[in-house]
């Protein structure tokens, strides 16, 4: 596996990390529904939230976030309308990104919440 794909890995456990020590309850990894993927689903309060984590090295190509194309949002709204289908859920929601940089002396970490609306 490459490297850049190790560090996705990497990337979606420390968003895990940072989620929880915000109180959040994770409730889900990696779902998936026909060709869309949500990194974390998570609670907080009465809200659910479908996360997409972005992790990168440098921005050499640009911000973490930057990453999500109109393609992907559309597709985390497909898997998030399955959630909540699957699961018989009715509550406010929310699409947020964790955006992760790291370098050799630092890494940071940015929370974009309801990134899409």
């Amino acid at each position: 596996m490459a490297t850049h794909n190790d560090f996705g890995i990497e990337g979606e456990a420390i968003a895990e990390r940072y989620l929880t020590t915000k109180g959040y309850s994770i409730l889900a990894k990696n779902y998936r529904f026909e060709k869309s993927e949500i990194d974390i689903i998570a609670k907080k309060e009465n809200i659910l939230i479908f996360v997409e984590v972005k992790a990168r090295t440098d921005n050499r190509y640009g911000f973490p976030e930057e990453a999500i194309s109109d393609k992907k949002k559309e597709k985390l709204m497909e898997g998030a309308e399955a959630y909540l289908l699957e699961n018989n859920l009715q509550c406010p929601i929310s699409f947020d990104v964790i955006a992760i940089t790291k370098s050799a002396n630092s890494m940071e970490i940015e929370h974009i919440v309801d990134a899409f609306f």
